[in-house]
């Protein structure tokens, strides 16, 4: 059912743009929400850049929440580990090799699927990625959350896009460093010649930052353990960084250079371990952010998987 909502101009508000009118109105809608809104100006229809006038009659009819999130193929087949849940979200500690919403390649089995199979999820993110305000890759594990309410989706998505939140990742790489830490800076485009990766630009693209810090190293090997923290948010942020300065993930399949690395390892189970091993040996340790609704403080800390415990104790005995 269609919500449609009357406002009447008043002299105080007359001149303003009609799209911020109707945020003074509805503040809980942001400007680009409001401009995919059907609007009325005295029953004709509006232009966002009109002035409103004293008295204007203004209707605003707002589109029908999309609720056919691939319902039909709900999944409940994956046992998520749930950190925290309330009224306005959800956090998961995310396993490897979840794709997280229906796509052309992948109809079932999402993380979006399985989580509606046990709660609601906000429908603000649309009708394929409900609740979604960040992503991991699907071969990255790791601490997640969801909007479950309206309020809290437009809360949290105001938070990643100003970074207002800590988000910390473990990183497995190849390559010993000569330092402790370091900041990582550079935009980031797609790539040009293949459209599934990205890529560092030196021009275009968008800005980005990782801070790393090392945790440990093994130097007979060539790997070393950091801690990554992002400090922007760009699609497959910290695997380009790390990997256009030389610290490429391990195991990661686009962007870790793995075949390179086989001729050049010599301990037997590390060798089987990266030449069984295709997901990056990446994870999303720590989450830390206000509550959306509450405003109160969150920290949430995963544990690494199983599999980075395998690869660490594997380095350990090398």
């Amino acid at each position: 059912m269609t919500d449609t909502r009357e406002f009447i101009v008043s002299n105080e508000s007359a001149g303003v743009r009609l799209d911020r009118f109707l945020v003074e109105q509805m503040p809980d809608f942001s400007r680009s929400e409001i401009q995919r809104f059907n609007v009325l100006r005295n029953g004709a229809p509006a232009r966002f850049s009109d002035k409103v006038k004293p008295d204007d009659k203004i209707t605003a009819q707002l589109p029908a929440k999309e609720t056919d999130v691939a319902t039909d193929n709900i999944s409940n087949e994956l046992d998520l580990e749930i950190l925290y849940q309330d009224d306005d979200i959800i956090v998961i500690n995310k396993p490897r090799g979840v794709v997280m919403y229906p796509s052309a390649g992948n109809k079932t089995g999402t993380l979006v699927q399985n989580l509606l199979s046990i709660t609601h999820l906000s429908t603000l993110g649309g009708a394929t990625r409900p609740g979604v305000v960040h992503r991991l890759d699907r071969d990255t594990s790791g601490v997640m959350v969801f909007a479950k309410s309206d309020a809290a989706y437009r809360g949290l998505v105001k938070m990643f896009s100003t970074h207002d939140l800590t988000r910390k990742y473990v990183a497995f790489v190849w390559g010993v460093p000569n330092w402790t830490g370091a900041d990582i800076t550079g935009n980031i485009a797609r790539s040009s010649r293949n459209r599934q990766k990205m890529t560092m630009v030196k021009s275009g693209g968008k800005p980005a930052h990782t801070s790393v810090e090392v945790l440990n190293v093994w130097p007979r090997v060539g790997v070393a353990e950091f801690r990554c923290t992002l400090l922007t948010g760009r699609t497959h942020q910290i695997r380009v960084h790390l990997s256009a300065h030389g610290f490429p993930v391990m195991c990661d399949p686009v962007y870790g250079r793995a075949s390179a690395r086989f001729g050049s390892v010599r301990n037997p189970d590390l060798l089987e371990f990266i030449k069984t091993h295709s997901g990056q040996m990446l994870h999303a340790a720590v989450l830390e952010f206000n509550h959306p609704v509450t405003g109160e403080k969150m920290s949430f800390k995963t544990p690494l998987p199983d599999d980075m415990l395998e690869l660490k104790a594997i380095l350990d005995e090398c």
